[in-house]
């Protein structure tokens, strides 16, 4: 038996956007309307990328329907041009090309005119990406090197200062991405994105709860000022990064730089986190290792050894107020675009987190006015470092803050670097 699709009315496509606004899930919505499957929603969503169309409205100088059906009544009257413009308070020549552009006098009627003059109105024109392939190269370029849609567009204003024609939004980008109908950016670069998501969601809250408790910690409201105000580099936000199987990695970000520093971890006991965090920061110039912000997880229950191992103070956030560890929070975020909930930690090695490391402290931030954390931390310590040991934690540190030679680089950089490169090469803008 062959059933007719049932098409969806203005009013109904109104409700369906306004209730994917709300978060609800399409599902849902389908039952909302009375649809015995999801596809027509599904559908509808995803052909506008889940971004809900703005409204059409008709411009305030432009003939209605009440004007069209005087016009037609004018003319069934053998009334003249000039006195049908006079009666609407028109100028002759807008009525002398609606009638014309309608099939003339004989075959006007206002209700077929309206509906054409509607369907004309529609002039849809070219996004900036398919007017200058340059953008839309550059955009797709840095896309496949994982940057995001508002670090684009920030890099572009710093790159390009005196050229217009190199700017663009990072929403028009994302538009771009998710309306596959634009036919500007392929589909396959969304997977570049760190949600890796196709379509626009309504935003969501989430909740954390807060973990045990912690002897003789000192809270966050007795931290120095000059690390409340980021001033002053050396203050450091850290937190573990989980992943299966209960397998963690310590992660370590520079309040004022957001200069990131990663370390794997065998357990996540006190004893081997302190211990592992602890050598990383003892590879640290003296100006660099003043303070440690952590929350109240049981992993740093050993502070005070770690403060005697470091002579670096940690200082406690309160329970499940994760905002006071913000730097720590987002890099946090933006490392699951490399490693997602399901990575095993224990099959990643120290070389490969060097390796993400090294691309977060080059990537520009928005926050920074779009200089990279590497950059910011070089340009603050205002000398060159001087390395003391042969360690390759701080040898890492040292390339980066010096801009040395990328050859010198681990082979998990490299490699890496190497995908890169294969990446953009093989991308074909449509």
């Amino acid at each position: 038996m062959v059933t007719s699709r049932i098409w969806f009315t203005s009013a109904q496509k109104a409700e369906l956007w306004e209730r994917w606004k709300q978060g609800q899930s399409i599902l849902s919505i389908s039952r909302a309307l009375d649809r015995r499957n999801k596809t027509g929603v599904q559908r509808i969503v995803s052909l506008h990328g889940g971004i809900a169309p703005s409204a059409r409205r008709r411009a305030a100088s432009a003939l209605g329907l009440a004007e069209r059906e005087e016009i037609s009544r004018g003319i069934a009257a053998g009334l003249a041009i000039r006195a049908i413009a006079r009666s609407l308070g028109r100028s002759p020549s807008t009525i002398c090309r609606e009638i014309s552009r309608n099939g003339g006098a004989q075959t006007y009627r206002a209700t077929r005119a309206d509906k054409h003059a509607w369907e004309r109105a529609l002039r849809p024109k070219q996004c900036r990406l398919a007017c200058s392939g340059r953008l839309r190269w550059r955009v797709a370029q840095k896309l496949a090197l994982q940057w995001s849609p508002e670090q684009i567009a920030g890099w572009l204003r710093r790159e390009y200062p005196g050229d217009p024609s190199m700017r663009i939004s990072h929403e028009a980008i994302y538009r771009s991405l998710f309306i596959q109908s634009r036919g500007v950016l392929k589909k396959e670069l969304t997977a570049h994105l760190r949600t890796k998501r196709q379509m626009r969601l309504a935003k969501g809250a989430q909740s954390r709860t807060g973990q045990g408790q912690i002897l003789d910690m000192i809270s966050i409201r007795d931290r120095p000022a000059e690390a409340e105000d980021r001033a002053i580099p050396g203050h450091w936000e850290g937190d573990l990064l989980t992943g299966a199987n209960d397998t963690n990695i310590a992660t370590l970000v520079e309040r004022h730089s957001r200069f990131t520093m990663l370390v794997k971890l065998a357990r996540r006991d006190s004893a081997t986190v302190v211990r592992a965090i602890a050598e990383k920061i003892g590879t640290l110039p003296e100006e660099l290792r003043r303070s440690l912000t952590w929350d109240q997880g049981k992993e740093m229950a050993r502070h005070k050894s770690f403060t005697v191992a470091t002579d670096l103070q940690v200082y406690f956030c309160d329970p499940r107020s994760p905002w006071q560890r913000g730097s720590n929070e987002n890099t946090n975020g933006l490392l699951r675009q490399y490693f997602p909930r399901a990575t095993n930690f224990s099959h990643v090695s120290q070389d490969q987190l060097y390796a993400v490391a090294l691309r977060l402290n080059q990537r520009p931030r928005k926050i920074l006015d779009f200089e990279t954390p590497a950059d910011r931390l070089q340009r603050v310590l205002r000398r060159p470092i001087e390395l003391t040991a042969p360690n390759e934690t701080f040898a890492v540190l040292h390339r980066v803050l010096l801009a040395a030679d990328v050859s010198r680089i681990h082979s998990g950089h490299a490699k890496l670097l190497s995908a890169d490169i294969s990446a953009t090469n093989s991308i074909h803008l449509s």
